[in-house]
């Protein structure tokens, strides 16, 4: 088996003359072997393969980098949010106590013990509702004003009258608040139909 491998090699080792000055005369006109040319596709296929793997780790880290972007844009425009409608829950516990409140200072008092006691609770009602102003919570126009279905909930309707308009809200039943753009509570009315 050696001897048929070492002729083998003598084979692929022996190279004609005319082979020789052939591989001579391309390398004097400047033309490429095919040896040179096989090293160059080599070459040449690593190199591609090289910038089209640099190209997709650079398609990635744009990726990641506008994934990054987009994540601390949402966390920004939540924290607004939050801080925006912080005291929604806060105002929506505190309504049914104004509405108490309310209630209250429409009993009629006699005596002078019921006044003060009405002008305390009078001042009461105006703290919880200039806190509720500071923290954006603002009643809903009612009286007067048109039906507005995102504003107010028609609980009743009522023939038109004289000087009145479609849709115009003629008593309000309950009073509805708003926090910045969200409604916390509609206004319960009555409407002219």
């Amino acid at each position: 088996m050696t001897e048929k491998h070492e002729e083998v090699e003598k084979e692929e080792v022996v190279e004609t003359d005319e082979e020789k000055q052939a591989k001579v005369d391309a390398i004097l006109n400047g033309e490429k072997t095919t040896e040179q040319s096989e090293e160059e596709t080599v070459e040449k296929s690593t190199e591609e393969l090289l910038r089209e793997q640099l190209s997709e780790m650079e398609d990635k880290y744009l990726r990641a980098q506008a994934e990054i972007a987009n994540m601390r844009n949402r966390n920004i425009k939540d924290r607004e949010a939050a801080a925006k409608y912080r005291s929604q829950d806060l105002g929506k516990e505190l309504l049914p106590a104004i509405d108490n409140l309310e209630r209250a200072l429409q009993i009629e008092v006699t005596d002078e013990q019921g006044e003060s006691l009405k002008k305390g609770i009078e001042m009461v009602m105006e703290s919880l509702l200039h806190a509720l102003k500071t923290a954006g919570i603002e009643e809903i126009p009612a009286k007067g004003e048109v039906f507005d279905p995102n504003l107010h909930q028609a609980v009743q309707t009522v023939p038109l009258e004289d000087g009145q308009k479609p849709d115009e809200i003629v008593q309000e039943l309950q009073k509805g608040y708003i926090l910045h753009d969200r409604v916390l509570r509609p206004s319960m009315v009555m409407v002219a139909q």
